[in-house]
């Protein structure tokens, strides 16, 4: 039986990229913004807010965390890049999908914020060298560096992982 909450499997990191892997690493990060617009094209609001699967976030929800968590996922980029092994602020990802925008927002706010900030993601990613990718930075639920050739394949993974809830929930419900 399928496991809804990893419809694309769990993430599985390859210990070192070649410049090909981090290319097609960096091209599914500027896919998911299309891929998350027509993923939700055409669905109603009681649609929106069905849940992928028991337990889990409404589609609405799942909209809105992708920008929360690649906004952040941009800052960290950064930080790694002009600090030495920072150290990064975890979120509590859970309460921010229960704010009032995240459960009951207009869809368009982080559509139209999840393209520009990938847009910009992806410019700022094509300017890395290929040393730059082995820079890194703490992560404090991880308990170890974290460099950035690992933090591309995480939210490569993670907006194909959350596009692909919300397309399994339409294909299981025929929408």
């Amino acid at each position: 039986m399928e496991d809804l909450r990893y419809p694309i499997g769990p993430f599985t990191p390859s210990p070192a990229l070649s410049a090909g892997e981090r290319e097609a690493a960096i091209l599914a990060i500027a896919a998911v913004p299309p891929a998350l617009r027509a993923a939700v094209s055409g669905l109603s609001e009681e649609q929106l807010d069905t849940p992928y699967r028991d337990g889990g976030w409404t589609i609405r929800q799942v909209v809105h965390h992708l920008p929360d968590s690649h906004l952040n996922a941009y800052v960290r980029f950064k930080l790694a890049m002009t600090e030495e092994q920072p150290e990064i602020r975890p979120y509590d990802e859970t309460a921010w999908a229960e704010t009032e925008e995240a459960r009951a927002g207009e869809l368009t706010m982080s559509l139209d914020l999840l393209d520009h900030l990938h847009r910009r993601w992806v410019a700022f990613m094509r300017t890395l060298q290929p040393d730059d990718w082995s820079r890194g930075l703490r992560h404090p639920e991880f308990d170890r560096v974290l460099d950035l050739d690992f933090m591309l394949q995480l939210y490569a993974w993670h907006g194909a992982h959350h596009v692909a809830h919300i397309a399994g929930l339409r294909s299981r419900r025929g929408w």
